[in-house]
């Protein structure tokens, strides 16, 4: 399903490709891609749901929390993400490309995929998903972009 992920954004977000296309249409196109279409539907609805969460009142979903409070991550969290994954979030907020809330919408996203474990560039690639489906997050997006890329003149100080 990841990889799935992937190449939508890879592939559409990028391009000056019509993001808005037929679902049926976009489900033939990654058949013929290579993908099989349960991993496809698994896709499709993870998308769907990362743009629910940006649609909603994330207010509503999640706590607000203090620029000092710390996340405390539950054992299914610990369980997908190692120390550096969690260290790389940690990171992504105190460099102020991430809040709270961006933060707790990439963990949700984190936990609906199928993979057991993720590595850091799996976790760099969510980030940048949610960052590009949350609206006015331009900046963040491109020092995200430089991050996930090792850009050389990347924009963090």
């Amino acid at each position: 399903m990841f990889d799935i992920l992937m190449y939508l954004f890879e592939n559409f977000v990028h391009s000056d490709v019509e993001l808005l296309i037929d679902q049926d249409e976009l489900t033939e196109e990654l058949v013929r891609a290579g993908f099989h279409k349960s991993d496809i539907y698994k896709a499709i609805s993870w998308l769907e749901k990362l743009v629910a969460l940006q649609e909603s009142d994330v207010s509503a979903c999640f706590h607000a929390t203090s620029n000092h409070s710390i996340r405390v991550y539950a054992t299914s969290e610990v369980e997908k993400m190692d120390v550096q994954c969690r260290g790389f979030l940690l990171f992504l907020e105190q460099a102020g490309i991430l809040t709270p809330k961006t933060r707790e919408m990439v963990i949700e996203r984190v936990m609906e995929l199928d993979s057991h474990h993720l590595i850091l560039e799996d976790i760099k690639w969510v980030v940048l998903m949610v960052l590009f489906n949350v609206p006015d997050n331009e900046n963040e997006y491109a020092h995200m972009e430089d991050l996930l890329f090792e850009l050389p003149d990347s924009r963090i100080h």
